[in-house]
């Protein structure tokens, strides 16, 4: 059964659905290695990273495991029972990174106009934190969230309050955590932590235009952390 372009329109799921397919009818069989990842996509005429979505989704399925050093491999060709399902309703990862960009960009331009010397603390003292967290070898997800959601309650409308909360806590997925495995590291949280520091300092200068462009950065660049390159030690060939 040859592979089917996918319409670009589809998201990651379309593309797992297929790969999982292959996967049950034996096309990949147990114990053999996925074609690279850069093949995969031209193959079915999607991009590389809703392929690597679809790659992430079916691992924490239990069918596929990403190895360093001999990229994507068939585990079984069944979903464990223990495996943890990707739900239904999961947004790819991607596609999160794009909305809070343009949601939280504009509350930053907004806030910037009125950030107070009470918001500029709380959120110096929460980039503390993710230092010391960081320096004690802890990934600072919460001091993260917290970060974005004060940035978000300074803006004082409700509805974008619930919307950034929404939006950041659909990284508490099965889907993200495995991303999170790969990608995340103490490194890329510090340079987390300075552009969220670049943050601070247009709201403190009172410059929305700065502070849209530090904070769409800052996401872009979360963005793009997940996307351009498996983590060293990856097979070559899905770099």
């Amino acid at each position: 059964m040859p592979l089917q372009t996918i319409e670009p329109r589809r998201l990651y799921r379309k593309i797992a659905d297929q790969l999982r397919t292959l996967i049950r009818e034996g096309e990949y069989g147990v114990g053999t290695r996925l074609p690279a990842e850069r093949d995969l996509a031209l193959q079915l005429g999607v991009s590389r990273p809703s392929v690597r979505e679809a790659l992430i989704a079916l691992e924490v399925e239990g069918l596929v495991e990403v190895r360093t050093g001999s990229g994507v491999h068939v585990l079984s060709r069944e979903t464990p029972a223990s495996a943890r399902a990707v739900e239904a309703g999961v947004f790819g990862l991607f596609e999160i990174f794009r909305a809070r960009q343009l949601v939280e960009g504009e509350i930053a331009a907004v806030v910037a106009r009125q950030a107070s010397v009470t918001l500029l603390r709380d959120l110096g003292i929460v980039l503390a934190q993710m230092e010391a967290d960081i320096a004690a070898g802890t990934l600072p997800i919460e001091g993260d969230r917290l970060f974005h959601l004060r940035i978000a309650e300074a803006a004082d409308n409700g509805p974008l309050l619930r919307t950034v909360t929404e939006l950041y806590d659909m990284r508490d997925s099965p889907l993200f955590e495995h991303f999170g495995q790969h990608f995340e590291s103490v490194d890329s949280w510090r340079t987390a932590v300075a552009e969220h520091k670049a943050v601070v300092e247009a709201l403190a200068a009172h410059d929305p235009e700065a502070a849209r462009a530090a904070m769409q950065q800052h996401l872009q660049r979360s963005h793009d952390s997940y996307a351009e390159a498996w983590p060293e030690g990856v097979d070559s060939d899905l770099h």
